[in-house]
């Protein structure tokens, strides 16, 4: 496998770079600097602006409104998202529901959702964590039962991101609760949350951010028509996504980002230079990785166990690379003072997101499956070992 970009595909990554210099808000571009998260307002106006140019779903086919991106392309332009760096399209929109209607849905739901997801019209929130339902997604406990042409929906969600800005929620439910396994008996539906009985709550993290909600069911009506798929096949399709989710959550770009940062803060430190550049090493070998997984996915929908790998070590680096961030900043992480416009003093970085963003970041390890289960799945599915 030839691992060296091709002269058009340098090409191209000017092209998007030169994109992104052009037309990103200075205000969106200075807060994703400074380690912040940009209100929606202007998340939603980059996400359009993306789209006017046919980039918002890089990884949708053309027939289905995508630009049609190789796996190469489609890498290029998400790194050059995260180096800039530039907020990348919304995640739960473009890299989960979206490639689910392409691949499951019905013409119907795919004519209704995905120009709208694409451009940010419909802002979606994903529905699948419980109490005692994270991890072992498959011991959910929502409930929805069939009463004519609705399913009426009870239960509790958790860790809900940006539930509190969503319009729309794709979500698990347990349509046969006397199935012998209990990845059966999943169904997997779409919740508009306007609709009468849902409440969601805020949960405020550690950092003092508003990013996760609690929502709860009571009594949803959900039209039969918002049904994904097979009634009690919702597992196949959650396996799909959740292997969407685990490619691009290595976000290579982000620790290169991080990288420059720490060197920045630590130019005259050789120790942790030195510790910089074996993580540098470390995520040349994951995107070369990355780079050879992307290309085996050319043309197939199925689920890569290997997309765990990535996402083990890509979350391995990134908490490494801001952990060696607080050590290059040192007493300046804990620097919470800032000018009136919310920015460091003489332009430098807000350093009083470093320590927000590192603590904020330990829960990479079990968002978009923990630690523990990837390691579960490489050994069962790459190494062929089985559990005692």
């Amino acid at each position: 496998m030839d691992l060296s970009f091709t002269p058009q595909e340098q090409a191209f990554r000017g092209e998007v770079r030169r994109f992104i210099r052009e037309h990103l808000d200075p205000r969106t571009h200075r807060r994703v600097i400074d380690g912040r998260i940009p209100p929606k307002e202007e998340v939603v106006a980059w996400q359009r602006t993306l789209n006017a140019r046919g980039w918002a779903t890089p990884s949708w086919p053309k027939e289905h409104g995508g630009p049609g991106f190789s796996p190469v392309e489609r890498y290029i332009f998400l790194d050059e998202l995260h180096q800039a760096p530039a907020p990348e399209p919304v995640s739960f929109n473009v890299a989960m529901i979206g490639p689910v209607l392409i691949e499951f849905g019905t013409r119907v739901q795919q004519e209704r959702f995905l120009a709208p997801t694409a451009n940010a019209d419909i802002f979606w929130a994903q529905g699948f964590s419980e109490p005692g339902a994270g991890s072992d997604l498959a011991s959910l406990r929502t409930l929805a039962r069939r009463e004519g042409s609705h399913y009426i929906v009870s239960g509790h969600k958790i860790w809900q991101g940006m539930a509190h800005h969503a319009d729309w929620m794709f979500t698990l439910v347990r349509t046969d609760a006397d199935a012998p396994k209990k990845q059966m008996g999943i169904s997997f539906l779409l919740i508009d949350l306007r609709s009468p009985g849902v409440t969601i709550r805020p949960i405020i993290t550690m950092d003092g951010r508003h990013e996760v909600n609690e929502v709860f069911l009571d009594e949803v009506k959900v039209p039969i028509d918002c049904l994904v798929g097979s009634e009690n096949h919702g597992w196949d399709i959650t396996k799909f996504l959740l292997s969407n989710e685990r490619t691009g959550i290595a976000r290579i770009g982000m620790t290169k980002h991080l990288i420059r940062r720490i060197k920045r803060l630590a130019a005259d430190d050789m120790v942790v230079l030195t510790k910089a550049a074996a993580i540098e090493a470390e995520l040349k070998i994951l995107e070369i990785t990355q780079l050879r997984i992307l290309d085996a996915q050319r043309g197939s929908s199925a689920p890569d166990p290997r997309s765990s790998i990535l996402k083990l070590k890509g979350v391995e680096l990134r908490q490494g690379a801001s952990e060696l961030l607080v050590e290059a900043a040192g007493a300046r992480a804990l620097e919470i003072c800032c000018d009136d416009n919310g920015f460091g003093n003489d332009g430098e970085e807000w350093l009083g997101t470093i320590m927000p963003n590192y603590a904020i970041l330990r829960a990479a390890s079990i968002y978009g499956g923990s630690s523990e289960v990837q390691k579960t799945i490489v050994a069962g599915t790459m190494l062929g070992l089985k559990q005692a």
